[in-house]
């Protein structure tokens, strides 16, 4: 962990502590003597971590030390944002409005004045104090300056080859046998008992063996999904929740969700009559039949040749289920295979014949994984920006990591770890908040670790901080650290190992509060912890945060559930929890309180004045108070999914910092999006802009929103009357990756056929960064030149629906990405391209769906 001091916090203190404001406040309270003491120290400090980081892996005392100078620097940056944020309200014009006087009494004094005179007093000697100890201990410790062998700096990875962790069949080694073995079983009919419609084929090993990997060769290969009607993945998890399994098969099968178990299982079990299915439950651990009985009673109902693929480290289940799982035994692979999928990884070739030199390590390093393909993987792609360094490649075989004993913390995966740049030890630590097998998304990943000041560093210049969290996800991502989730290219998972990896490296920082955690916390660490997440339950009593009240180093509370990303669940939060325990942890830069029935935000969130990252999507607010507009710091405020939330704070306009708004399906009227649209950072996601003036002449203040991002639907263009008005929108300038388009169908008799094609094609959407296109209820008799244009690289979901005066389509087969399209009552069209470009865009991997026009393809 040393590094994350290094990557994280030292950087961050330096440019605060040199800053022209923290100077004018060190003069005005007489105290730049201990500032300029807190700069020697800390340089000092900063020289000799490169020599700690290596010692630590075997010294205890190193890593004691590492982690008080952690502390510390989190101390040190919690006074120094306080100081700061205080001259940011004082500089404000409107400094004394929007706060009552109540409000202003539950901010600690703290806070709001700082002079030697107060409480600060003390907390300054204990710092300078601190530091001088860390000091004097780095040299009985023995610790010098060194320069470090490994390169450090992002250059590393901007120049590093990345890879996909996409499964690409042909790169998987050593397991065609066993798919194939499984393929035929899957595909066989006529094999199930009497008694019973579907079969169970098990898939297991132990953990990093590569039983997903496999499942997903079968999932994705293409008899397979010709051969069943419906299909579905679920990652089950160490929780066996037959509700929420039940509720994500209906999902992935249905797209519904149903609310009472009892309604869901009968929706199942209709949905899925007569069909023959396959489902795959990921990662299966239950021990209970009986859980077991329940989830698959539905699939009684199924046609004969359905399939429940499961994939386990456990095989308690399936002996209960009267299989031997001995002979589904996944093992490791084989020598041979697993120096050549190492050779893959680390070389970009099969094998080590152009690499002789370097054969004798790698087959050192093959032997000591075990013939597990993750750690193989982990460990081949760490190697590949090193062909050419031999030292390197006998410094990994001969680490003293493989002699650590860790539990479940495989060796490979720690080496792995321990050979990632500084920046992104810190990034992945963080994600042992993330519960196992959460589906998460890169975007919202990116925004959390800016709000924790993560990716506050220097930039290249016209790059941003999301731009750089961006390219260390991706480092992150090709290291397999990350992987694409099962069954869904936009979100990503951690593999359990690497969770039990994360966890094991974010030791008394970072705390995830589950069933097991609780029964396990230590209540003198609470003072210590800086980020914690937990899982929501139906009720969130106050009793399960209670303790908490002491943690007043706190900086993440953040609620997360298990599976999906954004969980459809509803939970209920104890109201005590708002205005009792939040306004005890002042330091706090992320709070997320998604998906809770929270009706009402108190006014004592003014108090979280170091809040950068504030999540209440899915609740059930009416509005938010004007105390908001107080949190001077807040850089992403996500408020997607309020259905009953209609209007902002009159002074949101005060939140100059916002950089992220998102209203995704919350009814906020257009007019508000243009008076805010003056915040010249603020990037805007939101769901729809309907035009409802008879003229449509609003769709021109389109252009005032200037950073609208993300999915647009624009409703009610039958009622622009000029096309000019849609020029002025300048949707084209719109870093837009979902744009929907939608005419009126109800006035299909009375429409200017030429002024929709006028209007279309004036709305043309940025080429670069458009993903999805709808275009519903057009009028023209043709498209604009710009649908299915090959400029649109990235365009990979096209539907158009209801466009019942087109005689034509576009010419959809130039678009080079395209993965979905969807054609739907186009009644009209007389001209369809050659079936052969049909036969030709499907063998190129394009799932289309024709239906219900002039009768020329079923």
């Amino acid at each position: 962990m040393a590094e994350l001091v290094l990557s994280a916090l030292l950087p961050v203190l330096f440019e605060k502590l040199s800053s022209t404001t923290l100077k004018r406040i060190a003069r005005n309270n007489g105290i730049d003597a201990e500032i300029k003491k807190w700069q020697r120290s800390l340089i000092q400090i900063h020289g000799v971590l490169a020599d700690a980081s290596r010692k630590e892996v075997t010294s205890a005392p190193v890593k004691r030390w590492l982690n008080d100078l952690q502390h510390l620097a989190y101390d040190i940056d919690d006074v120094l944002d306080g100081w700061l944020t205080e001259a940011m309200q004082h500089e404000s014009t409107h400094e004394s409005e929007g706060i009552s006087n109540k409000v202003r009494k539950l901010i600690p004094t703290c806070c709001t004045n700082f002079s030697r005179d107060t409480s600060m007093h003390d907390k300054l000697d204990s710092i300078t104090a601190k530091l001088k100890d860390l000091v004097e201990e780095k040299a009985a410790l023995g610790l010098s300056v060194t320069e470090d062998s490994r390169p450090r700096n992002n250059n590393n990875i901007n120049n590093r080859r990345f890879q996909s962790s996409v499964v690409d069949p042909s790169s998987i080694v050593g397991r065609q046998a066993q798919k194939e073995a499984l393929l035929q079983q899957l595909l066989l009919l006529g094999d199930e008992p009497c008694d019973q419609k579907f079969s169970i084929v098990p898939i297991v090993g132990m953990g990093g063996v590569g039983k997903t990997t496999l499942a997903r060769l079968l999932y994705n290969d293409q008899q397979v999904k010709d051969h069943f009607e419906l299909k579905a993945w679920v990652c089950v998890s160490d929780e066996f929740d037959s509700f929420r399994i039940s509720n994500e098969i209906f999902q992935s099968m249905a797209n519904k969700e149903v609310s009472d178990f009892n309604r869901l299982q009968e929706a199942l079990r209709d949905h899925v009559r007569d069909k023959r299915i396959l489902l795959v439950l990921d990662d299966i651990w239950s021990e209970s039949y009986a859980d077991w009985e329940t989830l698959v009673r539905p699939f009684y109902t199924c046609a004969p040749g359905s399939r429940i693929i499961l994939t386990t480290r456990n095989d308690q289940l399936l002996k209960q289920l009267v299989y031997n799982p001995q002979n589904k035994q996944l093992h490791g692979l084989s020598d041979d295979d697993a120096l050549s999928l190492f050779a893959q990884h680390a070389l970009g070739v099969s094998n080590f014949d152009s690499h002789l030199s370097l054969k004798p390590y790698a087959e050192g390093i093959v032997k000591k994984c075990g013939g597990l393909p993750l750690a193989l993987i982990a460990l081949g792609r760490l190697l590949r920006a090193k062909k050419d360094e031999v030292d390197h490649w006998k410094e990994v075989s001969n680490s003293e990591m493989w002699r650590l004993e860790e539990g479940r913390i495989l060796p490979a995966l720690r080496l792995s770890y321990h050979d990632l740049p500084a920046t992104l030890k810190q990034l992945f630590a963080y994600c042992s908040l993330f519960p196992k097998d959460f589906l998460f998304d890169k975007e919202e990943l990116v925004l959390l670790w800016m709000a924790e000041g993560f990716l506050h560093q220097p930039t290249p210049s016209g790059s941003t901080e999301e731009d750089l969290g961006h390219k260390f996800f991706d480092e992150l991502l090709s290291r397999s650290f990350f992987q694409h989730a099962p069954n869904n290219e936009s979100l990503f998972v951690m593999h359990d190992l690497m969770n039990d990896l994360a966890t094991s490296v974010a030791n008394e920082f970072f705390l995830r509060l589950d069933n097991e955690s609780e029964k396990n916390i230590r209540m003198e660490m609470l003072e210590k912890y800086r980020h914690m997440s937990f899982v929501p339950e139906n009720f969130v009593a106050y009793k399960k945060f209670e303790a908490f009240e002491r943690a007043k180093s706190l900086r993440t509370f953040l609620a997360k559930s298990v599976g999906r990303a954004e969980s459809q669940g509803s939970f209920y939060l104890s109201n005590k929890i708002l205005t009792d325990l939040l306004p005890q942890l002042p330091l706090l830069r992320v709070l997320s309180l998604s998906g809770f029935q929270i009706s009402e935000v108190p006014e004592s969130i003014a108090i979280l004045r170091h809040l950068r990252y504030l999540n209440l999507s899915r609740t059930t607010i009416k509005h938010l108070p004007e105390t908001v507009c107080k949190l001077y710091n807040l850089q992403t405020l996500i408020l997607c999914g309020c259905d009953k939330l209609t209007e902002l704070p009159n002074n949101f306009q005060t939140l100059e910092n916002l950089q992220h708004l998102d209203v995704r399906d919350t009814p906020l009227l257009f007019q508000t999006f243009l008076w805010i649209g003056e915040l010249k950072s603020l990037h805007i996601t939101l769901s729809k802009i309907i035009i409802g003036s008879e003229s449509g002449s609003e769709v021109a203040k389109i252009k005032d929103l200037k950073n609208l991002c993300g999915k647009v639907s624009i409703v009610g263009l039958e009622r622009v009357q000029n096309a000019i008005h849609a020029h002025k929108a300048n949707i084209s300038e719109k870093r837009l990756s979902e744009l929907e388009l939608k005419w009126s169908d109800g006035l299909y008799d009375s429409c200017n056929e030429m002024l929709e094609k006028e209007v279309l094609n004036e709305l043309k959407p940025c080429d670069d960064t458009l993903t999805h296109l709808s275009i519903w209820s057009y009028g023209g008799l043709e498209f604009p030149n710009w649908v299915g244009a090959p400029s649109f690289l990235h365009l990979k979901h096209v539907l158009i629906s209801d466009c019942k005066r087109c005689t034509s389509l576009p010419p959809l087969a130039q678009l080079p990405s395209l993965k979905e399209l969807f054609i739907q009552r186009l009644i009209e069209v007389e001209v369809f391209c050659p079936h052969a470009w049909v036969e030709e865009m499907v063998r190129g991997g394009v799932s289309m769906l024709a239906a219900s026009y002039n009768k020329q393809l079923s």
